[in-house]
């Protein structure tokens, strides 16, 4: 077996990427304070054509060198917009009919592997702060709770591998493909 060059991989350029058909999904990042955790959201995001991300709160917005660090040029193919208020946010994408599901620890929380998306509904994916996680008020606006299940002796894993785990979880049950 030999790597394949990246020449080889047959990628989308950013003109292209901003044409396709995205996944209905949008990720909204309430109050995340690493900035390589969000560049890391950004690239996860191009990988599986994540329709948008709404940085919110503290979260701090391209351009910026600890960002692009991590997102690798993500940041010019994603769409993304700044919001100070993680709650407005959540109306908004309700009042569009988007499902919004916070990624969090909670009572009547569904876990990530049983849950099924529908078809045809756009799902808003809220990953919160790295120490206090998704603020309660969005909790409580919040369709559903899905929760990653975890079996070892932590309690949490890093927000950037939430994402990463739960958009792969996403994309894959919708394209089965």
């Amino acid at each position: 077996m030999r790597k394949l060059k990246n020449s080889e991989l047959d990628r989308l350029s950013i003109d292209d990427f901003k044409t396709v058909k995205k996944t209905p999904i949008i990720i909204v990042l309430d109050n995340i304070r690493s900035l390589n955790n969000i560049g890391s959201v950004f690239r996860t995001s191009d990988a599986f054509l994540v329709k948008k991300i709404y940085l919110c709160g503290i979260t701090a917005s391209p351009p910026h060198k600890d960002i692009h660090k991590t997102a690798l040029g993500s940041t010019e193919s994603v769409n993304w917009e700044y919001a100070k208020d993680t709650l407005e946010v959540v109306e908004k994408l309700k009042k569009e009919h988007v499902k919004i599901c916070s990624i969090e620890q909670a009572e009547n929380a569904m876990m990530l592997n049983n849950f099924a998306p529908e078809p045809q509904t756009t799902y808003a994916l809220v990953f919160g702060n790295e120490v206090k996680g998704v603020s309660q008020n969005v909790v409580s606006a919040s369709d559903m709770v899905i929760e990653i299940p975890q079996y070892g002796t932590k309690h949490s894993l890093n927000i950037s591998v939430s994402c990463g785990v739960v958009i792969w979880d996403f994309f894959s049950k919708l394209n089965p493909n």
